[in-house]
């Protein structure tokens, strides 16, 4: 059960996150692009935080997840940038922040908030249905569909970046040789969400947080907005 004290950190996130997300649309679409899209890095360190501030039961864990998603997004990242393994050739452009190695120093918390988002959103659907579905006479369950968890939130943390990817390259974050996101972009960003939602499930920490799935929400609705519009 979330408490009534975690509900009103998870509401307050959620109000701050949609404006934050509400002004950098509007500034992006009607006055200075260049100048919103250079304050994306803020905007990860805001979402990062809020996650941890919204987050129950604060364990090593939970902690542990987000160093490993942290450390694994920048490793990959750097493979990528310079030696054009598992993404394809392409590079970082300065709006994303101070960079080291040719990667920006701030990714490693937007595989975090991506892989947070989508495995949290995940598995409070699943039990959802779970315990919509059950028999009454079944025992509660606050964990369930371990492979199902980790597929399902893999496939969506790669939807999502299809969704973000060509406006990434319009907000002028990072380009891609020749202009084309290959499909290995894609191919790369299933495997390595397939290996991080695993020590998702594996890893023992409260999974129940509402403002989670609102913020993937609120950055779904932000990206195809300008995906539509740009």
């Amino acid at each position: 059960m979330i408490s009534d004290s975690s509900i009103a950190k998870q509401n307050l996130a959620s109000i701050i996150a949609l404006i934050f997300h509400a002004i950098g649309l509007i500034g992006m679409l009607f006055y200075n692009r260049e100048l919103f899209s250079s304050l994306t890095p803020y905007n990860l360190l805001l979402s990062a935080g809020l996650i941890i501030y919204t987050q129950q039961e604060k364990n090593i864990s939970f902690f542990l997840f987000v160093l490993i998603c942290f450390i694994t997004g920048f490793a990959v990242e750097y493979l990528g940038v310079n030696h054009q393994l598992l993404f394809g050739s392409y590079e970082y452009l300065p709006a994303m922040g101070p960079q080291w190695q040719n990667v920006p120093v701030i990714i490693g918390l937007n595989w975090f908030i991506i892989m947070y988002c989508c495995g949290v959103s995940v598995q409070m659907l699943l039990n959802f249905l779970w315990n919509k579905l059950k028999d009454d006479d079944q025992p509660y369950r606050s964990n369930v569909g371990f492979v199902a968890v980790i597929l399902d939130s893999a496939l969506l943390a790669t939807f999502f970046d299809w969704v973000m990817e060509p406006i990434a390259v319009e907000l002028h974050w990072w380009q891609w040789a020749n202009g084309t996101i290959p499909v290995l972009n894609y191919i790369s960003w299933l495997g390595v969400s397939v290996v991080l939602m695993t020590l998702f499930r594996l890893f023992s920490f409260n999974k129940q947080n509402k403002f989670a799935v609102n913020l993937l929400l609120i950055q779904f609705l932000f990206f195809l907005i300008l995906r539509t519009v740009l």
